[in-house]
């Protein structure tokens, strides 16, 4: 049987099939294999770097979204929370008026006042079932998150940073301040 011999070019060179190589074109062939790895090898370290940069991306951008949601939430909850507060804001200096009206007292009036005295009361409990709350400051220690100086005198039968006097209401709605209370506080010179 005849031998069929096939040839293969290597770097240029033709080299039949079956011979032994020799040792340059074993050095050649080493080199061509060596680069091809560390290509190969710089590929993958690429792919490696990229594929754990998206990752990072993926968790960076999984916690926003948990983030967006949680904030969400908490804000959903909140309006529902408060809901009507800026109504309820605007309704009280509608109350504050209806105080003065019915502070003042002169003859003829009792009648018409009557008539102011159910609207206030029936406004009130309105505000009541809400969930608003008057701040109680009248001989009370100042509190400055609750209230607001804005007189102060000396009066010895009192304590030091007491107040004496509330200029206007202040309300709470659930646990938020509406309104701070307006009061005259007790400063002694010591």
């Amino acid at each position: 049987m005849e031998e069929e011999v096939k040839n293969t070019e290597v770097k240029g060179e033709v080299q039949e099939e079956g011979a032994e190589p020799t040792k340059e074109e074993e050095k050649t062939v080493k080199k061509k294999v060596k680069e091809k790895r560390k290509k190969i090898d710089k590929e993958k370290d690429e792919l490696i770097k990229a594929n754990l940069d998206l990752k990072e991306k993926v968790l960076r951008i999984t916690a926003e979204m948990q983030n967006i949601k949680r904030r969400s939430e908490i804000d959903l909850a909140n309006a529902y929370k408060y809901d009507g507060i800026d109504l309820l804001e605007k309704i009280l200096p509608i109350l504050d008026n209806f105080e003065r009206a019915l502070s003042i007292k002169q003859e003829g009036t009792e009648k018409f006042l009557e008539g102011f005295k159910m609207v206030y009361e029936n406004l009130r409990n309105i505000l009541i079932e809400k969930g608003v709350k008057e701040i109680d400051a009248l001989h009370q220690e100042f509190d400055p998150v609750r209230m607001n100086a804005v007189l102060t005198e000396t009066n010895p039968d009192f304590d030091n940073n007491i107040v004496l006097d509330v200029l206007q209401k202040g309300y709470v709605y659930q646990d938020k301040i509406l309104r701070p209370a307006m009061v005259k506080v007790n400063e002694k010179n010591e």
